[in-house]
């Protein structure tokens, strides 16, 4: 991997060029390895960002050295790319768009659509340092478009409106018709299928019946299959077969449920790291390991789930 380092000094009397040349080096994304050591990955842009800095240092009466610097070392590179991780940056983001996707339905279109431009300015100016983004910016991403499609629907109701691709056409079902239904997945249950069954049992089908499958071609045709390819219920877009279940039966209105849901999101596909997900994954693999059969885990897991729908429940 190929990186750039800054190494500059400034006179301590000048404060003020100090101050400008410090927030442009933040602004600019660059990790700090020592007073007066920056880093940013190779690029023309960055090679711009810090070729800029120099000169302003250099005017300041300090001094700038711009080197290039490449990585053999695996693991010091993995070091390096860590000092750019913007997972805190975008929990943060997400907490205001989960907030603002909480009132889109009731707040006033106009000034819901003004602190939807907020949150994008936001959202752009830290996608424009995520040097190496990965599932969380996805996830964001799609948040943003999901909320912006919602806003626009209210501000002109009567246009039509295209699904948007990173939601998909998700189609709104009566749970009074999925009663006493037979729920096929595949066996082994994980965190999004130990999930979405835990669900189905407490929120849509009061009467269910489960199958777990070796394969997913053993799944009988009249069962409502879950959280495989060509399953009824799958992903779709950015949402793990949880959300689809939640959407799918008109539960996202259900913040508790919500919070559930962004854990199973993060554990199953990446992310914004809930704080509650390594807490959660912990106890579940406990549960996994000691449970003689998938019956007897879906039983341990609802447990857990159930308590944390209180939990969330009272704090939400």
């Amino acid at each position: 991997m190929h990186w750039l380092l800054l190494i500059m000094s400034l006179p301590t009397r000048n404060a003020t060029a100090r101050m400008r040349i410090w927030r442009a080096l933040k602004h600019a994304g660059c990790a700090v390895l020592r007073d007066g050591v920056y880093l940013l990955p190779s690029g023309e842009a960055m090679q711009r960002a810090f070729e800029a800095q120099a000169q302003e240092i250099t005017a300041a009466g300090g001094s700038a050295h711009l080197l290039p610097l490449d990585i053999d070392d695996i693991e010091k590179d993995a070091q390096f790319r860590r000092l750019f991780n913007r997972a805190d940056d975008y929990a943060d983001l997400k907490r205001v768009l989960d907030k603002l996707r909480g009132k889109q339905k009731r707040g006033a279109p106009a000034v819901l659509a003004r602190e939807l431009m907020q949150a994008r300015k936001a959202f752009a100016a830290v996608a424009a340092v995520d040097y190496f983004p990965g599932a969380a910016r996805e996830q964001l991403q799609a948040l943003l478009d999901e909320i912006a499609q919602g806003i626009e629907a209210r501000l002109n109701p009567h246009e039509p409106h295209a699904p948007h691709a990173a939601s998909g056409n998700i189609q709104r079902l009566d749970a009074a018709a999925y009663q006493g239904r037979l729920w096929a997945t595949r066996k082994g249950l994980w965190i999004d299928r130990m999930a979405s069954a835990w669900l189905i049992q407490r929120f849509i089908d009061t009467e269910p019946q489960f199958k777990w499958l070796a394969k997913p071609a053993d799944c009988p045709k009249r069962a409502l299959g879950f959280d495989f390819d060509g399953a009824t219920f799958t992903h779709v877009g950015q949402r793990v077969t949880f959300e689809v279940l939640g959407v799918s039966f008109g539960l996202e209105e259900d913040a508790a449920l919500m919070r559930i849901g962004a854990i199973v999101h993060y554990l199953d596909v990446g992310g914004v790291m809930p704080p509650e997900a390594v807490g959660l994954e912990a106890v579940l693999k406990g549960l996994r390991e000691s449970a003689k059969n998938d019956d007897a885990l879906l039983e341990s897991a609802a447990a857990v789930f159930d308590g944390l729908y209180v939990a969330f429940g009272k704090t939400t």
